[in-house]
């Protein structure tokens, strides 16, 4: 059976770990070549002694060397200390440059008591400090009040091989990010929306959504739609941008996965886009069939849709993420900027994707930011309103109604928020390409930081931290070894017992006694909840009690137990039950680490 005390069975825990921020670099500092160090001026060296030599045990001995090589080539040498290895540091005297360094290391090597001497060298961080032009209005990436500690991860990961479709308005050529472009596809089947002379097509290039006033239609008040004239916003490759705009060129901003390849589909123009076009552009982006379409040459590790409309998840939009996610393909997706409930948006309440609501540069769930219990994440997303210098800066066009010149603007929206995490799941995903999009998720989430200021209605598990995310300086990484996940949806009733199930197989012998139990439920009363775990035997553990007093939403958390006496592999259920009436929720995915 399963252990029932508190310190076998359950020391209840998350341990959410914050990595330093970085403060914005300066001037680029790249990683030290060999060539380069060789020229560098040389202070000390470290000389290794064959295990018989005196100067291997004897500090004196190995001093009285120094001295005796030093006088031999014509320098002032002194020992400074015994490494680790039993190596002898000697100290120079002074920076000797290449030649006079020579000499003194000829003198150690032609010692046969000597079996190496190298020069201690200057070692840098390898991770790429951008010299971009833009790269300082880039808060988003590096601020330590609310940026995403992005450069932190840059050691880690940088999205090399990982693919992005950015499913938007198309792509249009800027010299920041075309080295990172493959090959999309244009969605959009209304030639007069497409506004390029026709249909769908192979060519994703954006050629401008700008309307007129009253151009589609009028909304459900009667008004004109759009109220005004529009110009082009160049949204597709704005958010393409964030995600994996050139960086270290010298020029211009730097993308979060700098090195992942970013592929455009169309399905954004004129007065939008469609859902059949977007249903049509999921399944094509991450590797399924379109009738008329070739096959996607290069399906996508994670989509990027930074679009909605009102009402609740269609089932034909639930059904291409479905069929996405079983791909395997990672699905974010923009809250919305309404203001309002994200639940009551679409494609922002779909199952099995990652939602973003938009955070400000103090912190703040942004002004414009839907909220609320469908919402797993919260990234970046500015607010222009107060300052254009509070905004995200990325790739566009100075064209109004035509294309123009490339340039770099300050935008703001959950639109902007999502790349963030698209960006992020393609760091993720090169660091262990076998997780799937719902350890993915889980990863994001058990890694954020709390919003540092105010959020009213929701905003998940709070802020994205990259650093965190994928491990960097010491931090933990996402899920390893043998995860099991469910990412669907299970509503809770009041006053109801409900179960989630996970199969298991290929674990043999019994489950760990630190089995890890990730749960991510949704609720508006979490006090309300009892939340237990059942072994395969029928066994069962209590994981949460309810509390009258703890009326905070939602359960986000890591629960360890020890189930070292139960078999490992069958099927294990999390069971949860309202206990109260008047608030409601589901389980929105949980997950088991062996």
């Amino acid at each position: 059976m399963l252990a029932a005390s508190c310190t076998a069975l359950l020391c209840a825990g998350t341990a959410t770990s914050v990595a330093a921020p970085l403060p914005a670099p300066g001037a680029a500092q790249e990683a030290i070549t060999a060539a380069a160090a060789a020229d560098e001026p040389v202070e000390r060296l470290i000389v290794g002694y064959k295990t018989k030599a005196a100067e291997a045990k004897s500090d004196d001995a190995a001093a009285k060397d120094a001295k005796a090589k030093g006088k031999k080539a014509g320098e002032s040498l002194d020992f400074d200390r015994r490494l680790g290895t039993g190596a002898a540091l000697v100290d120079l005297g002074a920076e000797l440059g290449k030649a006079d360094t020579a000499d003194v290391m000829a003198a150690f090597r032609a010692d046969p008591d000597v079996a190496y001497v190298v020069p201690d060298t200057r070692m840098y961080a390898t991770a790429v400090q951008p010299n971009d032009t833009e790269y300082n209005r880039q808060w988003d990436l590096f601020e330590a009040t609310a940026g995403m500690n992005v450069p932190g991860a840059w050691d880690r990961a940088t999205g090399e091989g990982v693919k992005v479709a950015v499913i938007d308005t198309g792509y249009v050529a800027h010299s920041d990010l075309a080295a990172n472009v493959i090959a999309g596809y244009d969605f959009i089947s209304d030639p007069w929306m497409a506004q390029d002379g026709g249909g769908r097509d192979s060519n994703p290039a954006d050629p401008g959504d700008w309307m007129n006033r009253g151009e589609c239609g009028t909304d459900q008040n009667g008004q004109p739609v759009p109220s005004r004239d529009t110009n082009n916003s160049w949204h597709g490759t704005h958010v393409a941008g964030t995600i994996a705009a050139t960086t270290g060129n010298g020029k211009g901003i730097a993308g979060i996965a700098y090195n992942a390849t970013v592929q455009p589909v169309r399905v954004l123009g004129k007065c939008g886009g469609t859902t059949a076009d977007i249903i049509d552009a999921i399944t094509w982006s991450s590797g399924g069939s379109v009738a008329g379409v070739p096959a996607n040459p290069n399906p996508a590790d994670v989509i990027n849709m930074s679009l909605g409309g009102g009402g609740s998840c269609d089932s034909g939009t639930q059904s291409a993420i479905n069929g996405a996610v079983s791909r395997g393909t990672t699905v974010v997706v923009a809250a919305g900027n309404s203001n309002a409930n994200a639940a009551n948006f679409n494609p922002a309440s779909c199952n099995n994707v990652i939602s973003v609501a938009a955070s400000d540069r103090e912190g703040n769930r942004a002004a414009y930011s839907n909220y609320g219990s469908v919402i797993d994440i919260t990234a970046p997303g500015g607010e222009t309103s107060v300052s254009p210098a509070n905004g995200i800066w990325s790739t566009l066009n100075t064209g109004t109604r035509s294309v123009g010149s490339e340039n770099y603007v300050a935008y703001q929206g959950t639109s902007m928020a999502a790349p963030h995490i698209a960006g992020l799941a393609a760091l993720i995903n090169q660091t262990d390409p076998s997780l799937t999009p719902g350890q993915i998720e889980t990863a994001i989430k058990n890694n954020a930081r709390t919003l540092p200021g105010s959020c009213s209605g929701g905003c998940g598990a709070g802020l994205a931290d990259a650093a965190a995310t994928v491990g960097a300086d010491g931090d933990p990484e996402p899920p390893t070894g043998n995860v099991f996940t469910n990412s669907t949806n299970v509503n809770i009733p009041d006053n109801s017992t409900v179960t989630s199930s996970i199969p298991v197989s290929g674990i043999s012998g019994n489950a760990p006694s630190a089995l890890k139990i990730a749960v991510d439920i949704k609720h508006t009363y979490r006090g309300d909840l009892r939340i237990e775990i059942v072994a395969p035997n029928g066994a069962a553990a209590q994981l949460k009690g309810t509390s009258s007093s703890d009326s905070a939403d939602n359960v986000l958390t890591t629960y360890t137990i020890d189930a070292s006496g139960v078999a490992a592999s069958g099927t294990w259920k999390l069971r949860v039950t309202d206990v109260y009436s008047g608030d409601t929720g589901y389980i929105d995915s949980w997950s088991l680490t062996f």
